[in-house]
């Protein structure tokens, strides 16, 4: 990603260096447009949903916190002294990280990792988003072989989506939806820094638990948000 093409990370710039920033608009050929409030991704504890909250707390071990964006979540835990990884894909999020404080912090794509394992790997903000469609929940797991530790965990939180498609009397309506209904196409825009579609998926829990069973995964629903939000953990079987 070029800074030309990472309006995310131009307005985490932005508010990190002025105090302020410009709308972060996020489009979708699917939902009506909509925006990110750029404030609310430097929030502390105290600003963060219940479910981050719980994320945090379980947290343990050698920690990768995937998608740190402003790296809210890594300060957080760097402050409990947790030996916290930082990565994200934008470059402009990954130096206002460095400097705003997170020690280790890197412009990296979750799914190039090698080389070292972690205890728990941290996916907040739909971070198992960064999957984009269903059919690449394989090659995520395959990932998490190589880079979870033994008896580690991935604490992430996403949303069951299905009730864009409620009809006038409160049924599910699913005609005309191709694939996985969870799956969207996005982009942002900040300013004249507009980035390229992508795809992200949100993914309902009992889906989430088959996929997880099939690449010998256990899934625990963790805790309910207040809009069909959850928080999940997932941890590998022992295979001996």
């Amino acid at each position: 990603m070029t800074a030309v093409k990472d309006p995310m990370g131009r307005a985490v710039a932005d508010y990190f260096e002025k105090g302020k920033a410009l709308r972060l608009e996020v489009h979708s050929p699917m939902f009506d447009d909509d925006e990110i409030p750029v404030p609310y991704l430097f929030r502390d504890y105290s600003g963060m949903s219940k479910l981050e909250q719980r994320a945090i707390e379980l947290s343990q071990g050698r920690i990768l916190d995937v998608g740190a964006g402003a790296g809210c979540h890594a300060l957080v835990l760097q402050g409990l002294n947790y030996d916290v990884n930082a990565i994200d894909i934008s470059p402009l999020c990954v130096e206002t990280m460095s400097k705003r404080g997170v020690r280790n912090v890197r412009c990296a794509d979750f799914f190039s990792l090698s080389g070292t394992v972690y205890d728990t790997i941290l996916m907040l903000m739909n971070g198992i988003g960064i999957v984009g469609k269903i059919g690449n929940l394989s090659l995520f797991f395959n990932k998490l072989d190589e880079v979870l530790a033994p008896g580690g965990q991935v604490l992430f939180d996403s949303s069951d989506i299905c009730y864009v498609y409620e009809d006038d009397d409160g049924m599910i309506d699913l005609t005309g939806v191709e694939g996985y209904y969870g799956e969207i196409v996005y982009k942002m825009k900040y300013g004249n820094v507009e980035g390229d579609y992508f795809p992200w998926l949100y993914i309902d829990f009992p889906t989430l638990k088959d996929y997880a069973c099939a690449n010998g995964y256990d899934a625990e629903l963790i805790a309910n948000g207040e809009h069909y939000d959850y928080l999940a953990r997932l941890i590998r079987r022992n295979k001996g």
